[in-house]
């Protein structure tokens, strides 16, 4: 970001009666070792308030500021080639340029910022995203021939939940003077109390909604006997004629979801099981959407009776349209997918 950016950000936000630690903050949160030093979004802060209306460097007079060569330019370009994680005081030990010559290649001529490495769950080979493109393929023509309607589709997956309401760590930044200690959280601790969920919906609402019983693990037995069998019954129970004639299930591929009993239980339901292939975690509605929509909406809890209730209520007053639209962005997410040739898109989603 460019001197003259930082400024004309800063007097935006000074007038807006922002302080100058807010504003010092946004430009690190951003812009990180390129943005301006504290002193210095402080003094034009002073300044902007004072009434000063350029955002331009005073004419001086002195040695004016030396022309930026191709030898250095390059010199800096392959430092950063060789390793993007590289500091501007490494690059200034390194080059013997200054830090202010470092930075007018870095925005002026390379064009580059620097941003936080995005977070994936695994280094996915070539055949890893071969399948994950072929599959997203195959499913977006069932799709969009009608083979597969959104409305067949019911997904399921289990989640831990909390007794207590564990904040985002974005939604928990507070506002904080100079010098104030910002307010504590206490994070999760290795006997939190919580309890695994089950949940299985469609694009009308809910299906099942399961409480892991007290002393249990989901094994496959588990899994067929107190989800699977009574998620089947459902829409025999709401449709007696078809039963579930053109029911499509999609979940992950949890041990206890793949293991050929669970399979052949499937199969024997009428149900058609929708492939999941390995390190597909984006794929899943319920972790993409629907854990995330409950736990923001939950607060503290005393007992497991009270966590049931909440969480039932959620799900039942949540809207209709939004349980359909979290198959919506099952579709958009398999074009991502295919625009990126199978790679991780997580970084394209809005």
């Amino acid at each position: 970001m460019s001197d003259f950016e930082q400024r004309a950000y800063i007097k935006m936000r000074t007038a807006l009666n922002f302080s100058a630690v807010d504003i010092h903050t946004d430009l690190v949160n951003v812009h990180q070792d390129s943005a301006y030093a504290y002193r210095t979004v402080a003094k034009w802060v002073s300044l902007f308030k004072a009434g000063r209306e350029s955002i331009e460097d005073d004419p001086r007079s002195g040695r004016p500021v030396t022309a930026t060569s191709p030898t250095e330019i390059e010199l800096i370009k392959r430092l950063i080639e060789e390793d993007r994680f590289i500091t501007y005081d490494q690059m200034e030990e390194q080059s013997s340029l200054s830090h202010g010559t470092i930075n007018r290649i870095i925005h002026d001529h390379l064009g580059l910022r620097k941003l936080a490495s995005r977070w994936v769950p695994h280094q996915l080979s070539a055949k890893n995203r071969q399948d994950r493109l072929n599959f997203c393929k195959e499913m977006l023509g069932r799709i969009e021939s009608g083979q597969v309607r959104l409305d067949q589709i019911v997904t399921g997956d289990e989640c831990w939940i909390y007794f207590r309401k564990i904040a985002k760590r974005a939604s928990s930044r507070a506002w904080t003077a100079p010098g104030q200690a910002p307010p504590t959280i206490v994070k999760l601790g290795l006997y939190e109390k919580k309890c695994m969920f089950v949940v299985f919906f469609r694009t009308t609402g809910p299906v099942l909604l399961h409480c892991l019983e007290k002393g249990k693990t989901i094994d496959h037995r588990y899994y067929i006997d107190k989800c699977l069998s009574p998620m089947v019954a459902r829409p025999k129970e709401q449709r007696p004629k078809s039963g579930t004639r053109g029911i499509k299930l999609l979940h992950d591929n949890a041990r206890p979801h793949v293991v050929s009993a669970t399979r052949e239980f499937i199969r024997s339901g009428g149900i058609e099981l929708l492939g999941h292939p390995a390190y597909f975690p984006d794929f899943a509605p319920c972790d993409y959407y629907l854990f995330d929509f409950i736990k923001q909406r939950l607060g503290d809890v005393d007992n497991q009776e009270e966590l049931l209730h909440s969480v039932t209520a959620i799900l039942t007053e949540m809207p209709r349209q939004e349980y359909f639209h979290t198959f919506e962005k099952y579709v958009e997410r398999l074009k991502h997918c295919i625009s990126l040739e199978g790679d991780y898109f997580e970084h394209l989603i809005t």
